[in-house]
């Protein structure tokens, strides 16, 4: 068996900091940045997904941004299929493939032996299920959803119907819930993989969420999202992104300007709190914390750390 690629992942909360720590880190040790989010695959929404700007890039490139329609779904087994290809292709061309995100079980997907494809597959009794959320409505069958895997519910909208349906097959299928043929699957590393976790305080986190928040209004959030509203872009996985599922409760006239803003606000801090929760139970990270440092300082500490981890020489 030939040796591991070493992979760079680097996870954790909203507005943490992810993004500049990857392009500086890139820099120093010869990397390329695969977005590790679930939202920045789709044109046209830039603003509510944080996606990074071409001019924060500086020069460093970017794989899995722009990909997709907002019309289009995107699975954890298309983003597994695609991220293992790319990793293949940035460390042939001898730069270190850097995973940078926070959709948590999509990183996971890529990194373990995880396998998706014909796993509870059985075409009757997805049309079975099908029939059911037309006849009943989603709402219903999310409920027997919550009843027979509520972990999995935790972790699906209820929009989305296609992984309702594809979690309830499995179950009907194999007799196991997605949750344990996941926690059945085997647990080991692919890659050789340096885990950097970014964390900060809570207060200051929520601090620079709510700040976020506040500079994505004054860069033009609603606009985006009315630009999306107005073509009639409505019941897709896109559509179900913090960001934008708060904003179209204003434009159909459910929630007030303020209160849409504010929603947002309150969701994001949620979401930091469940991506922290997640990454500390599912992967073995060394985390980094980014409260009042000195970036410079912190960059030069993670840069040593995934140096030694990799063992590599420095890309000076």
């Amino acid at each position: 068996m030939g040796k591991k690629q070493k992979v760079v992942v680097i996870i954790g909360p909203t507005a943490v900091g992810k993004t500049r720590l990857s392009v500086e880190l890139a820099k120093k040790i010869n990397g390329e940045i695969i977005s590790g989010d679930s939202m920045q695959i789709y044109r046209g929404m830039d603003i509510g997904t944080a996606k990074v700007t071409h001019d924060e890039m500086q020069g460093v490139p970017h794989y899995l941004i722009d990909i997709k329609e907002p019309t289009d779904t995107f699975s954890v087994a298309e983003f597994q299929k695609e991220v293992r290809h790319l990793i293949e292709i940035i460390s042939q061309k001898g730069c270190i493939p850097i995973i940078v995100g926070g959709t948590g079980l999509y990183i996971q997907s890529v990194l373990y032996d995880y396998q998706f494809s014909e796993t509870g597959k059985d075409e009757k009794v997805r049309l079975s299920i099908e029939k059911r959320v037309e006849e009943q409505g989603i709402d219903e069958v999310y409920k027997q959803l919550q009843q027979i895997d509520p972990r999995s519910a935790e972790q699906i909208h209820p929009n989305n119907v296609r992984r309702v349906i594809r979690a309830l097959e499995v179950y009907y299928t194999t007799g196991k819930t997605m949750t344990e043929y996941q926690q059945s699957q085997q647990h080991e590393l692919l890659y050789d993989v340096a885990f950097i976790g970014l964390t900060m305080d809570r207060e200051t986190l929520y601090n620079r969420i709510n700040q976020r928040v506040d500079l994505m209004v004054e860069n033009g959030l609603f606009d985006e999202v009315e630009s999306l509203f107005q073509k009639g872009i409505r019941e897709c996985q896109s559509i179900q992104a913090i960001g934008y599922k708060e904003l179209y409760a204003y434009f159909d006239g459910r929630l007030t300007k303020q209160e849409a803003v504010e929603t947002l606000r309150q969701n994001s801090r949620r979401y930091a709190k469940r991506q922290l929760t997640w990454f500390r139970n599912k992967m073995d990270v060394t985390w980094f914390d980014m409260t009042d440092t000195v970036f410079e300082e912190k960059l030069q500490e993670i840069f040593s750390f995934v140096a030694g981890k990799l063992e590599f020489e420095a890309n000076m």
